[in-house]
Parts: structure tokens; C-alpha cells; sequence
């Protein structure tokens, strides 16, 4: 019998396979969602570590098709494999899961090469955590940016503070849409909570906004204020 069958529902399970620094961290993000989660680490002291913070943990070689097979990993809606330092692991455990009857998987790469490779045999998403983290970073330290989300087609969400030239006047007086080509979707009063903007909404020197748009555009905006 495998040793944890899902039980699916509107969260459903997710394997994560590498209890690493960002493995770890999605697994214990996913929990805190709602999620059951299966973790596999090869690592005894990685094991005992995460056994009480995780649904399930497992002490077991990723690379053994028989193995996560014996798992059930092909009933879960997505895996996660979170090995990065270890490049042959990584691949080989992308192959595994993809022959184990995974039909979703994520996986973790140091850099583009590595990305080029988990994709050609069989990884559905690559993500590149440090990357992405100096982005943001960087998007930060050169505006007043406070958080951004980027969705495939070029599109951003991003709070920032409230640029100079549009303090004390409506959104329809400042014109940011039709100046910057963005759109302020809501706005936050200090101590307040974000409420929906219009065109007659005051934008104060306090404020914060969340602005949606082309991704350029917002990051120009952001750089703006």
C-alpha cells in the first residue's frame, strides 16, 4: 500500500520533493494554505527535522521511479522538486516524477542551462528563485515600490507610495491613466484598509496605491514616485 494516498478537494495535496532552503519553504507555505503535503528528503536529519511541521515526510531516494510510484505521486495535483545544487539529482528526479505519472511539475533551477535542461525532459514550470528575489530587490531599491506581481502576459500588480505630482488632486485631475498608461485600482489610507478607486478618489502625500498595468509602465510609475 502507498504510504499516503491524497484525498482531493478544493486544496489539493502537493508533493515537494528537497527540503532545502526553498523547498522547506513552499512546503510550510503550502500548510499554512490549507494544503496536505507529501515531502520527500533523502537526509535523516532533514527527515526529523520537517516530520512534525509537514502532513506526511519521507526518507527516500527521488530518482527511484519504483519508489515515488509506490507513493502515488501520479495521483497528486502538483509536485514540487526543489533540489538545486545537485544538477544531476534535479534531472533525474524531473524524469522520474514525469514516468512515476506526474502531470504537473515544478522544479527549481540555478540558471537558465539548467532551466533549458529540466524542461527538455519533462518539467512543466521552471522557477528561478534568487532571480526573481534580485528582481524585486532591485525593483525596490530604485522607486517606491512596495510589492509587485508579474503575470505571464506582461501584466503587473504593484503598491507603491504616491507619486508627488498627484497628491492632493482626483484621479480624474492627475490623469495617471492617461499619463503613465496604468491604473490605480485601489488606495490605503495611513491606518486604513486598501478601498476601491475611482475617478473622484484623492490621492493623499501618505497614501498607498495599487497600481495595475503594463509591466514597463508600472515600474516606470513606481520609479516615479
Amino acid at each position: 500500500m502507498p504510504f499516503f494516498r491524497p484525498r482531493f478537494r478544493r486544496t489539493d495535496p502537493v508533493v515537494v520533493i528537497g527540503l532545502g532552503r526553498f523547498g522547506g519553504a513552499v512546503a510550510e507555505s503550502l500548510v499554512r494554505l490549507g494544503h496536505e503535503v507529501l515531502a520527500v528528503d533523502e537526509r535523516d536529519e532533514v527527515v526529523r527535522q520537517w516530520a512534525d511541521r509537514l502532513t506526511h515526510v519521507v526518507r527516500a531516494d527521488s530518482t527511484d521511479v519504483a519508489m515515488l510510484k509506490h507513493h502515488s505521486i501520479g495521483d497528486f495535483s502538483k509536485v514540487v522538486i526543489g533540489i538545486g545544487s545537485d544538477i544531476e539529482a534535479s534531472v533525474l528526479t524531473v524524469l522520474a516524477a514525469q514516468e512515476a505519472g506526474a502531470d504537473d511539475i515544478w522544479a527549481k533551477a540555478n540558471n537558465a542551462r539548467h532551466g533549458r535542461l529540466l524542461h527538455r525532459v519533462g518539467a512543466h514550470h521552471v522557477v528561478y528563485p534568487e532571480h526573481a528575489l534580485g528582481e524585486q530587490v532591485a525593483r525596490r531599491v530604485t522607486g517606491g515600490m512596495m510589492d509587485f506581481v508579474e503575470f505571464d502576459d506582461g501584466f503587473a500588480l504593484v503598491k507603491s507610495t504616491s507619486p508627488i505630482s498627484c497628491v492632493d488632486k482626483s484621479l480624474a485631475v492627475s490623469a495617471i491613466r492617461t499619463r503613465h498608461g496604468v491604473t490605480v485600482v485601489a488606495v490605503k489610507r495611513p491606518g486604513g484598509v486598501f478601498e476601491s478607486a475611482d475617478a473622484e478618489t484623492v490621492v493623499g502625500p501618505a497614501d498607498l496605491l495599487i497600481v495595475a498595468g503594463p509591466t514597463a509602465a508600472v515600474e516606470k510609475f513606481a520609479a516615479s514616485t
